[in-house]
């Protein structure tokens, strides 16, 4: 099998639709990703945001895998971290090295944005995540917390 990756721009909503349903299959939760869809011009406005990055896996026209990354600028150093928000490949498509080359184009933009690291949770229990991202980088150990708005 064959696949494309490729970053996705303000004229690929389409393509960026395809992936937020690919997401609430992967994830199971698909009201979270499609019950509300947002609307076009708010998706075009945060595809060409120099903050939001999404990176797209395709086999042919169908999107099988998705990175969804925020850039963070720093504040203590003059410098940018980029945080991988959601990350997942169709269940079908899993174990064939697209979540690794997703992550490979996310650290070429990385790289040519001048980004010191990028980050990203997983949670216990969700080994192949775990072990995506141990052969990937440096794990730590941290707690998060969500705070909620009144």
């Amino acid at each position: 099998m064959s696949f494309a990756v490729r970053q996705l721009g303000p004229d690929d909503l389409p393509l960026f639709e395809a992936m937020l349903t690919m997401f609430g299959a992967a994830f199971e939760e698909p009201e979270t990703y499609n019950a509300a869809r947002l609307s076009a011009a708010y998706l075009q406005r945060l595809l060409g945001k120099d903050s939001f990055i999404a990176i797209a896996a395709l086999d042919g026209e169908e999107v099988v895998g998705g990175i969804a990354a925020y850039v963070l600028d720093k504040f203590e150093q003059e410098r940018s971290e980029i945080y991988i928000y959601d990350l997942a490949v169709a269940e079908t498509h899993r174990r064939r090295g697209i979540a690794t080359a997703m992550i490979a184009q996310l650290q070429r933009i990385a790289a040519e944005r001048g980004a010191w690291v990028i980050f990203v949770q997983a949670d216990y229990g969700d080994e192949p995540a775990i072990a995506l991202y141990s052969k990937l980088g440096q794990r730590e150990d941290v707690l998060h917390f969500d705070i909620p708005v009144p």
